[in-house]
């Protein structure tokens, strides 16, 4: 490193924000100081919002496919043009506030807490997270954003979305409100976390691979290191965001289906799932093996573009607040 001019005292560092770690706080062995938490969140909440507006009728298809036990969807074009002749184009935008309001939760909480538990897992001397920490640190922000954010707002999608018909007179559930208070009032508090345990195996399983593939092909495509200080291009998250929401689709099929069916029933009148378990076996028995991956092209439609605009959007908002307000640390 250059010495400094006598004629001139080097300029002072930017002044740091609220949460920013200090000098005396950054990671020992060099680099940066890493982002702080609620920036990580921000940074997904809008990433959520963009990944919401594009995708949401892809994600009207998935759950429609989900819920037809009599075929009368014969795939993905076919269901999604039939939506729209039958209802009206922006039927293909039906629960679009619960979904972009969840997506916006989802998010902040998802990589919020993420960065929490990925500090805990951190190795004191190197400051470094192995790969075990990483998955562990992902899986316990799909579990947090399962119980919290994901089950209550998915519940209240899907009886939006399974609603058919053009006059809001003849729908059950008047909007994404009404739906909430009908169902607490119906079936009580809990019915609006009716498939829980699904949704925390699916989103659990679906966050621990998803950070561990997100930062190895960060440092495998682009020789990106987490607290490196170098910001991928927008393509270049789009294209590791992508790559690493394909794995999780495949894994969790079985789960996502489940969760589907038991949050559509409700918990009155006809019950006929009892919990996971007996879902998945009826499924299997009445359907076939096949029906329990019902939707999955849909959702690897979604899901992967999903992660791809997301972190184009998260990349870069943490990227200028790593270039506006940290600073290498110097050993």
């Amino acid at each position: 490193m250059a010495a400094a001019s006598s004629s001139s005292p080097p300029s002072p560092p930017p002044p740091l924000p609220p949460g920013a770690a200090s000098p005396a706080e950054e990671p020992r062995g060099g680099g940066r100081p890493p982002v702080p938490p609620y920036v990580k969140a921000a940074a997904g909440s809008l990433g959520g919002v963009m990944e919401a507006c594009c995708l949401q009728p892809i994600d009207v298809v998935k759950t429609r496919l989900q819920l037809d036990r009599s075929g009368a969807y014969r795939g993905i074009a076919h269901c999604g043009t039939t939506v729209a002749r039958a209802e009206g184009v922006r039927a293909l935008w039906k629960g679009l506030t619960p979904f972009a309001t969840h997506l916006t939760l989802k998010y902040a909480l998802r990589l919020g807490s993420n960065a929490v538990l990925q500090s805990a897992f951190k190795d004191p001397t190197t400051g470094k997270v192995s790969a075990h920490g990483r998955l562990a640190s992902g899986f316990g922000a799909g579990v947090i954003e399962a119980l919290l954010i994901v089950t209550p707002f998915e519940v209240v999608k899907i009886r939006l979305q399974q609603q058919k018909g053009l006059s809001p007179d003849l729908l059950r559930y008047k909007g994404p409100v009404h739906c909430a208070k009908t169902i607490v009032r119906e079936e009580g508090l809990f019915g609006l976390w009716s498939g829980a345990l699904p949704t925390v195996m699916r989103n659990g399983t679906n966050q621990a691979a998803m950070f561990t593939a997100k930062n190895t092909f960060d440092i495998v495509l682009w020789k990106k290191h987490e607290g490196d200080g170098l910001v991928l291009l927008p393509w270049q998250s789009m294209i590791s965001g992508f790559l690493a929401g394909t794995a999780g689709p495949v894994c969790t099929g079985p789960f996502d289906v489940v969760k589907t069916r038991l949050m559509a029933q409700g918990r009155t009148g006809d019950i006929k799932y009892t919990g996971m378990v007996h879902a998945i076996r009826t499924i299997y028995a009445e359907e076939g093996l096949r029906a329990l991956w019902k939707g999955l092209l849909p959702r690897l439609m979604r899901i992967p573009p999903g992660q791809a605009i997301m972190w184009a959007v998260a990349d870069q908002v943490m990227g200028l607040y790593e270039r506006t307000y940290l600073q290498p640390a110097h050993v």
